[in-house]
């Protein structure tokens, strides 16, 4: 099967650049489909889009589409200049063969807002790189002394081009605390003027592990969430979490971090401060595992007599199991 792959994202800093690059990878090593990368897919079997931006409207062959949230839906004021371009895409949405979702939170949402039925869209979760695991001591003063961080210190990691006010970065940054906030990510001049944080920019896998590894907690305060890379980047990293109990991550994380009320940030940064090692290992769920759901989604996409096979796919994380 020649799978046409739509990796234009793969240069993004953000979640969705991680999915592509991570994903891309893994398909790779796998011998049931060739994949190739264009947003052109006349001489393919299958498109896969794995962003909203690439959702072709009239696409010539099976098109699969990967969701990752529907936060310019949900959250409409802060996109009023491109919500036009977002209901193009998500009418293109509409027509895909197949929806991936990386969370059951995703899929009813998908479901219920976009009208999509649930056969035609299939849960797969996303999981740490390879390359983000607990580092050496050495490697860890290394990062500090590169990057002037304290011994001690709570991190927060996400991309701060623009102001995302669901991530509610700036309302952390103005917590009060005990421990300084390293902030993790390519900043944008607005992030700058954020009161008593520490901005690192963006940083390599290793320096980006290294980090991880050597903060106190991940606190992670998003009132809303599609999947939350960062806490399972940080629990693979042997760092405790600490996040806002919104749908997605209490189904992600399910046990493995604390979870503590949206409009309580000062709870937040107290549980934070109080986490202790060890933290609990990341769930069992890798990129390789992703790419096989995946070309399992493919197959099905290419052939309409399975559309009603994949309510639930044969390969997912134990802890995103839903209950028939």
């Amino acid at each position: 099967m020649k799978v046409a792959y739509d990796s234009r994202p793969a240069k993004c800093t953000h979640g969705v650049g991680r999915y592509t690059r991570c994903l891309l990878e893994a398909l790779r090593d796998l011998e049931e489909c060739d994949v190739v990368e264009t947003h052109q897919p006349r001489r393919c079997d299958i498109f896969h889009s794995p962003w909203l931006d690439g959702a072709m409207p009239r696409c010539p062959v099976p098109m699969v589409v990967t969701l990752h949230d529907l936060a310019p839906l949900k959250h409409r004021g802060q996109y009023l200049r491109s919500m036009l371009r977002f209901k193009l895409r998500y009418l293109a949405v509409q027509r895909a063969t197949r929806v991936i979702v990386p969370t059951y939170a995703v899929a009813e949402q998908v479901e219920t807002v976009l009208d999509v039925p649930f056969e035609r869209i299939a849960v797969i979760p996303e999981a740490p790189a390879a390359s983000l695991y607990a580092r050496s001591a050495e490697e860890v003063r290394d990062a500090r002394d590169r990057f002037a961080l304290p011994e001690r210190y709570l991190v927060w990691v996400g991309a701060m081009q623009t102001p995302e006010p669901r991530k509610r970065v700036a309302a952390l940054a103005r917590t009060a605390r005990s421990m300084p906030l390293v902030l993790v990510g390519p900043a944008a001049p607005w992030a700058h003027e954020l009161p008593d944080v520490i901005l690192t920019g963006a940083v390599s896998d290793d320096d980006l592990a290294a980090i991880y590894t050597g903060a106190h907690a991940l606190v992670f305060p998003s009132d809303d969430e599609g999947f939350g890379l960062p806490p399972v980047e940080a629990l693979a990293c042997g760092t405790p979490v600490v996040a806002s109990d919104v749908p997605a991550l209490r189904e992600v994380l399910e046990g493995r971090a604390t979870l503590g009320a949206v409009d309580d940030l000062d709870g937040l940064i107290a549980a934070a401060e109080s986490a202790e090692r060890p933290a609990p290992a990341p769930p069992a769920w890798t990129w390789g595992d992703a790419a096989r759901a995946t070309s399992l989604v493919y197959s099905e996409a290419a052939d309409e007599t399975g559309l009603c096979q994949i309510a639930r796919p044969k390969h997912r994380a134990p802890a995103l199991v839903k209950d028939a």
